[in-house]
């Protein structure tokens, strides 16, 4: 079942991944990495790091265990499609934070300028970037609304088990993104007013989208006067906390960029779009897994089913480390090939393309850190437990931090990228300690015995690698259309060592591929 739900996530995101990478090498082509870039970066960055943190992280984590308890007490009337405690308490929860965030968006664009000093306050000795940095934000930070409200909805559907929809709205996002870019740079100041405008349009639309999806279940959600409930209590509490406890890792990114700021112009622009790529598994299987597992285990822990639960975070951490390990490890060794090829046109030149490179490849050496993280998350939020994830973000927190600090003088951006790949492994141990010091995780046998089978798979991949990007390098110089090639050999060429190892070593069989094809055919 947890394949199946993976696939669905998993699938419809990877398409979602691809229209980001063409956002992103429209951007590269419009924008290229100078004061334009650095600031869309900035502007974007605040309502993106609000989808992260809100729709794949805090509001989820503890909306979905409330509403799933009350699933699981209640019957549901005749004639209805939900039980009835179920839907007050998604339409109380729906009008408070609809109130709460309508006044706190408003006060945000009022003081924008003083929040840019906060957010980027190395610009503030650059009016014209400081100007433009603001103007931006302020186009983009309604989505910081429109997207808490989505993750509701996606919440109610996420607890009913229906994925499909609510991993969709991330295509309706890129795709008003790629609209907005193409559609309004003739008539505005610049490619990122048209690029900010495309990302509140988006929000507005992911919005209707999953408002029409409820509809047609039968859930019509609707806006009740705003009133602190028990139940919105609950749910404050526990949401406040998991805001740093699921988003550490998106704190982390967003304390780089405060630091960024003050480093030399460009390197907003090589971080994000680092990151970009390496956002790439995260979002395809560290979020499918984090969506699929939450629900499951706030079932089996509300009915008290400690050894389905345990068995569900077994397969959780299975499947995460079997597509992120080698993962990493390609993004490690063929970093210049994969930025040239995705993003080196325009105005985005070749030197700009080798600091990126590194900055990916020290970012991806925290990647399965980031996946795990989705996946023993859920084993605290599950069970109503948001003190403990926080207190651990804020050690992670502190720690980036002052690896920041000590890392961006010898080697500048990359120093950033570094620092939070080790604050996420550190944060990975600790929550692995908590759930295992309350005996919530025990790796089973069958995982005991596939991770070292695993790591065999992925090392024979990196060899491959290791020796086929030198004899590719050449046909790099002979065109674009040579270069696409060449990295697609490479990538393609290492999944397939990668799958062929795996099957030999024994790190999975073909058989468990069949439930992963079908889930993805279903959808949820």
């Amino acid at each position: 079942m947890l394949f199946k739900f993976v696939a669905t996530v998993g699938g419809i995101t990877a398409i979602s991944r691809v229209l980001g990478f063409l956002r992103d090498i429209l951007m590269t082509a419009f924008m290229g990495a100078g004061m334009v870039a650095d600031c869309f970066v900035v502007a974007f960055k605040l309502p993106n790091f609000s989808r992260r943190l809100f729709a794949e992280g805090a509001f989820n984590a503890a909306f979905v265990p409330l509403f799933s308890e009350r699933l699981e007490k209640d019957e549901t009337a005749e004639g209805e499609s939900l039980p009835n405690s179920a839907r007050q308490f998604a339409e109380e929860s729906f009008s408070v934070l609809f109130m709460v965030l309508f006044a706190f968006v408003g006060l945000v664009e009022i003081f924008m300028p003083w929040v840019m000093l906060v957010l980027a306050n190395g610009f503030a000795d650059q009016p014209e970037k400081f100007e433009l940095a603001v103007t931006l934000t302020r186009i983009t930070f309604p989505y910081l609304m429109l997207i808490s409200l989505v993750s509701l909805l996606g919440g109610v559907l996420n607890a009913l088990q229906k994925f499909a929809a609510v991993a969709a709205t991330p295509i309706l996002l890129n795709l008003s993104i790629i609209g907005g870019l193409l559609a309004l740079d003739p008539y505005v100041p610049t490619a990122g007013h048209a690029l900010s405008i495309g990302v509140t349009l988006g929000g507005l639309v992911q919005f209707l989208w999953l408002w029409i999806a409820l509809r047609r279940m039968g859930i019509g959600l609707r806006l009740r006067r705003p009133r602190m409930t028990d139940g919105v209590k609950r749910l404050l509490v526990l949401m406040a906390p998991v805001a740093l406890g699921a988003g550490a890792m998106q704190v982390n990114l967003l304390v780089d960029i405060i630091i960024a700021s003050f480093l030399p112009e460009g390197s907003l622009s090589f971080l994000f779009y680092a990151d970009r790529l390496n956002q790439l598994p995260i979002g395809v299987v560290g979020v499918a897994i984090g969506t699929a597992v939450l629900p499951m285990l706030s079932r089996q822990a509300a009915a008290g089913d400690d050894a389905s639960a345990l068995a569900t975070l077994n397969r959780g951490l299975e499947i995460g480390l079997f597509f992120a390990l080698p993962a990493a490890v390609a993004l490690m060794l063929i970093p210049d090939q994969l930025i040239a090829t995705l993003f080196e046109r325009g105005a985005f030149s070749a030197e700009d393309t080798a600091k990126t490179a590194l900055a990916l490849a020290a970012y991806a050496a925290g990647l399965p850190a980031y996946v795990l993280i989705k996946v023993l998350s859920p084993g605290f939020f599950a069970r109503q437990d948001t003190k403990t994830p926080v207190k651990i973000s804020i050690i992670a927190l502190v720690l980036n931090t002052a690896l920041n600090l000590i890392l961006m003088g010898p080697f500048a951006h990359v120093g950033l990228a570094m620092a939070t790949a080790i604050a996420a492994w550190a944060n990975v141990l600790m929550l692995a300690i908590a759930l295992h010091r309350r005996g919530q995780l025990q790796l089973d046998d069958r995982l005991k015995g596939r991770l070292p089978r695993l790591v065999l798979a992925t090392l024979a991949m990196g060899i491959a690698l290791w020796f086929a990007a030198p004899l590719l390098a050449s046909l790099y110089q002979l065109g674009e259309g040579m270069r696409i090639g060449a990295t697609a050999l490479l990538v393609l060429g290492g999944g397939l060592v990668f799958g062929l190892a795996a099957q030999l070593f024994g790190a999975l069989r073909l058989s468990e591929l069949k439930p992963l094809m079908r889930g993805s055919s279903q959808g949820g």
